[in-house]
């Protein structure tokens, strides 16, 4: 089964730009997923296994690293990608 999953990340520290950017490389490096950036979001289309263990992941290093930040997920079933 395929997701969509839109995904955004606020930091909750001054220093915003740092987590965001290494959130968003480290999800671009997973293999297998479509993943698109915009100033508001970043969207990730595949495998629903692939993409929510990869999201896991890196939202747990994201934690580990960075400290305290939220996390705004929408999921829906199936691959929205409009561009394929």
């Amino acid at each position: 089964m395929d997701v969509s999953v839109e995904i955004s990340l606020y930091p909750l520290n001054n220093e915003y730009i740092p987590p965001i950017q290494d959130f968003i490389d480290r999800v671009n490096d997973a293999e297998g997923l479509t993943v698109k950036t915009n100033v508001m979001s970043t969207q990730v289309f595949g495998n629903y296994e692939k993409v929510m263990s990869c999201l896991t992941a890196q939202m747990k290093e994201t934690f580990e690293k960075h400290g305290k930040n939220v996390f705004v997920m929408k999921v829906l079933p199936g691959d929205l990608d409009q561009d394929h």
